[in-house]
């Protein structure tokens, strides 16, 4: 199943699910009302190829908590992970698995070439 996860208060990820057809077969994942569970995170790591490619490192609480200045693991990206939605890099569409994380433009075109909307 083709899925997104994404923050509905998000207004970055708002403007790039309105710019998808609205005939597309998506399941909607807002990840602040239905937090991440561990196995989806897990499925998201076999996709990636790693924790620290979903991880957020635009996060308010990644400043806040000086994480910047830490040495990170993939154990510590993982958990992070699992304890706040805002550490994930959103939105994060999983398209016929593949991935495809966060709002870069490059990113996004590869998305919409893969939908054929290019």
């Amino acid at each position: 199943m083709n899925k997104i996860y994404y923050l509905a208060s998000c207004d970055t990820c708002r403007k790039i699910i309105k710019a998808l057809p609205k005939d597309l077969d998506l399941a909607y994942h807002d990840i602040k009302q239905n937090p991440l569970t561990e196995e989806e995170i897990d499925q998201l790591y076999q996709l990636s190829g790693s924790y620290e490619a979903l991880f957020s490192k635009k996060a308010v609480l990644y400043k806040t908590l000086n994480l910047k200045d830490k040495s990170l693991t993939e154990d510590d990206y993982k958990k992070y992970l699992l304890e706040h939605y805002t550490f994930l890099s959103r939105p994060v569409f999983v398209i016929n698995d593949e991935i495809f994380i966060g709002n870069t433009q490059p990113n996004i075109l590869k998305l919409h070439k893969k939908l054929g909307l290019v």
